[in-house]
């Protein structure tokens, strides 16, 4: 039986419909929640596949959080036993860190309601393949990254040309999120009140706009991940 390890950065960034995909599978999620104190696993060796959620941290604060850096050797052993990654906003960055990227402050934070335009590439990729080519995403990040040396481009936004990328033929990162479920977004908007606030976003243009994108962005994300979770093999 295929399982994955799942690491989580807060409370409020769930693997959402994520999990949905694992159990349709019947892919045992070891859930590894890092702000409960949960060390990181050492090795790969029980794990079919790694996936590493958002967080509102940044890939460059490991001394404050020094299991980010155990987080990149565990991202960096997946690669090399060719094991499928997902991440995930902070995770994509920190897949892309692994990969020898530099990840810096944006020129601004793009969050809320954004379109996302997928790639000619994307065209023919294993997950993105007959999906539609822009769709509005859920966005959270203000640290960006270019694309990885070898990783081949699969989505840009109007002020974010890495939005996501694929390394090798199973390791993805999005820095957009397609996980998010309601109580996902209202969870954030709550707990990300002060820096709401300091860039000016009223919550009122997100939690409204959920009726009009979330329920075709689970459709993708679900597809998308779906995907994914078929390229698992038994550990």
């Amino acid at each position: 039986m295929a399982s994955v390890y799942v690491l989580q950065h807060i409370y409020c960034e769930t693997p959402g419909i994520i999990s949905g995909c694992l159990e349709t599978e019947g892919v045992i999620a070891d859930s590894i929640r890092t702000f409960e104190g949960k060390p990181i696993p050492q090795s790969m060796a029980n794990a079919s596949g790694l996936i590493v959620m958002g967080g509102p941290m940044s890939v460059y604060d490991q001394a404050q959080f020094p299991f980010l850096l155990a987080e990149q050797r565990l991202i960096e052993q997946a690669l090399n036993d060719g094991k499928p990654v997902l991440g995930v906003c902070l995770g994509s960055q920190l897949l892309a860190t692994t990969l020898g990227v530099e990840v810096k402050s944006g020129v601004q934070k793009e969050i809320g309601w954004h379109p996302v335009t997928l790639t000619e590439s994307a065209d023919t990729d294993a997950l993105w393949k007959d999906l539609p080519a822009q769709f509005t995403a859920y966005h959270w990040h203000g640290d960006v990254f270019d694309l990885p040396h070898g990783a081949v481009s699969l989505a840009a936004s109007e002020c974010t040309p890495c939005q996501g990328f694929r390394y090798g033929e199973n390791a993805y990162g999005f820095l957009f999120h397609m996980e998010v479920t309601e109580q996902i977004i209202k969870n954030m908007v709550v707990e990300f009140e002060e820096e709401l606030k300091a860039e000016a976003i009223a919550a009122e243009s997100i939690i409204p706009k959920i009726k009009d994108y979330l329920s075709k962005l689970q459709a993708i994300g679900g597809e998308v991940f779906g995907r994914w979770v078929k390229s698992l093999k038994p550990s």
